[in-house]
């Protein structure tokens, strides 16, 4: 144990020196650092839990990392910031036993040139380090870290672990292959189901609250031969997490599709339900798909949250311009309004968000979704059922009897359901709607594709909003750099000199080394001006029609992103991501 941790000579003259607080702070929390001692309190661990204020930068709070990071560069000791998504769990938890970790706040991180790397709270000592050496029978590399991260380490990875570990005890591997035409069914005891299922509640319940911590949008559960994966969709890009024993798969699959309310003894055919869950002050709505692949089931869970889903529409990442041309066409009583964009770019929140922006006791909202995506009690949300002939089409034909001000359509998908959207524009409804195209003007294609007539389109067709989703600079670690302006021309952005300044994440344990925290909308909005109408109406080719809307001062996709990439929200890489 570091000694150092406890001396708070030591540790306020070096936060003194590295500037996080000022010596008239140190000398008013040294008398209030005693009586911490006499309670037995880690000195750093309590400076943690008073949110102290860093000096010069209003806002941030003196956290554990920052207080260990300057004794470890004030000591010369390695440091590190542990992010369990990087991390190998069959590292962490089989090297060395859960108790010993917990006891000496060491965990095991990983290879590096035949090396195990060691971090622990304290710097290991000399008997410590023969320890370990003589039980991995490896040479070591040791860091330090914040307890809160080792303690957090050990907490999802040995739990879970345990978890599966005892599941995977109480549960036989079946001898072929849920895709075989034969289906072999092991039959247990009663009390052998009892006991496996406890432990895989534990490990389902780890699942969600890993996620949830991590902000990830989706959990992808997939069938292996050998083995099961877990991968985190996190600010749209997939992590794999956990590797799990073959044999848990089914029994986490089955546990899921009850709580969702999922036939658990159907595996041949595709399934999708629903679940809600609560974590602290958090809620999610979890939709889950269930598809039959080669080694079997796989599950993809699509976590909701109401906080994202809900957003102001200042918050989407509409410029000025843009949001004020969008607001336009919400003033509208009637007509078609479009969302265009590949799936995961974003069109359900901008739709949910603007559904909430139009609510009032006085406006009928009705939603016609495949499926509902977040239960909101402020709108009539009905959810397609084609297995009783509840289509899209179908409830168009009858939804107008329920006297609607705005219909909300999850996805214009074929001619008769186009038709009588169009029938609910002209009869004075104000629609939304969803197309999968990749800009604005393909829209009025994809339309005339599915065989509505161009005039009908030119009389009903208020707007069409395409986007995508790019991910934000991360505030903590953002660093300006230097670019030759040919890189940010060759993507199709203008620079008015050689060299141009932008914003990129160095990388930091908040953005888990990414760079990058959270996403934002680039969004491209074609209002129907009467010169595009007469152009739409004359069938037009949709490469003319960008045209003219760029002459009246629409901004596309890669502007949009371009603008961004200035403005520091996001990096040049992001922008070829999406707009390349």
């Amino acid at each position: 144990m570091s000694k150092l941790y406890s001396d708070k000579d030591y540790i306020f003259s070096l936060l003194t020196r590295r500037g996080l607080i000022t010596e008239r702070q140190a000398e008013d929390l040294k008398p209030r650092a005693i009586i911490a001692r006499r309670k037995g309190m880690d000195l750093v661990q309590w400076l943690d839990s008073l949110k102290l204020e860093k000096r010069g930068v209003p806002g941030r709070v003196i956290e554990e990392a920052d207080i260990v990071e300057a004794v470890a560069e004030d000591q010369g000791w390695k440091f590190r910031r542990l992010d369990p998504v990087q991390l190998d769990m069959a590292v962490v938890t089989q090297t060395i036993p859960a108790s010993f970790a917990r006891k000496r706040l060491v965990i095991p991180v990983g290879w590096q040139d035949g090396k195990l790397e060691i971090v622990g709270y304290y710097p290991l000592s000399t008997e410590l380090e023969h320890d370990l050496k003589r039980v991995c029978k490896k040479e070591l590399i040791s860091y330090v870290a914040p307890r809160k991260d080792i303690e957090r380490v050990i907490r999802e990875f040995f739990d879970f672990k345990r978890s599966i570990t005892a599941a995977e005890s109480t549960l036989t591997a079946p001898s072929v292959d849920i895709s075989n035409l034969e289906q072999f069914f092991q039959l247990a005891s009663h009390a052998k189901g009892e006991a496996s299922d406890k432990h895989i509640n534990k490990a389902v319940d780890h699942l969600f609250l890993y996620a949830m911590e991590h902000r990830a949008s989706d959990i992808h559960i997939e069938p292996k031969r050998n083995e099961s994966q877990v991968r985190l969709r996190i600010d749209g890009v997939m992590h794999l997490v956990h590797r799990l024993p073959r044999v848990v798969h089914e029994a986490i699959c089955t546990r899921i599709k009850a709580m969702s309310r999922l036939d658990i003894a159907e595996k041949r055919r595709p399934q999708d339900g629903r679940l809600k869950i609560s974590w602290k002050d958090q809620e999610a709505e979890v939709r889950v798909s269930t598809v039959p692949v080669a080694f079997g089931e796989k599950m993809v869970l699509r976590l909701q949250s109401a906080d994202i889903l809900f957003s102001n529409l200042e918050e989407l990442g509409f410029s000025r311009a843009d949001l004020e041309r969008y607001r336009g066409f919400l003033e509208h009583t009637y007509g078609i309004i479009l969302m265009t964009g590949p799936t995961g770019s974003g069109k359900s929140t901008t739709l949910y968000s603007t559904l909430r922006y139009l609510s009032s006791p006085e406006v009928n909202i009705v939603t016609i979704e495949d499926p509902i995506e977040m239960v909101y009690e402020e709108f009539n949300q009905i959810a397609v059922q084609p297995q009783i002939d509840v289509t899209f089409a179908s409830i168009l034909r009858n939804i107008l009897r329920q006297d609607p001000d705005i219909v909300m359509i999850g996805e214009i998908r074929d001619e008769e359901t186009a038709r009588y959207a169009v029938q609910a524009a002209l009869t004075g409804h104000l629609v939304f709607s969803t197309l999968h195209t990749n800009d604005a003007a393909s829209a009025v294609t994809r339309l005339l594709d599915l065989g509505l007539e161009p005039y009908l389109i030119s009389s009903t067709l208020l707007g069409v909003v395409a986007q995508r989703l790019v991910r934000m600079v991360c505030r903590e670690c953002e660093t300006p750099v230097i670019v030759p302006a040919d890189e940010v021309r060759t993507v199709g952005c203008d620079a008015s000199s050689d060299m141009v300044q932008l914003i990129r994440g160095a990388g930091c344990a908040r953005c888990r080394k990414t760079g990058y925290w959270g996403r934002i909308g680039i969004y491209e909005v074609l209002g129907i001006s009467s010169t595009i109408q007469k152009m739409i109406h004359s069938a037009s080719p949709d490469h003319e029609i960008k045209a003219q809307a760029i002459k009246e001062g629409m901004t596309t996709l890669k502007q949009d992103a371009c603008r961004k990439m200035f403005e520091g929200i996001t990096t040049l890489e992001e922008v070829i991501r999406c707009t390349a």
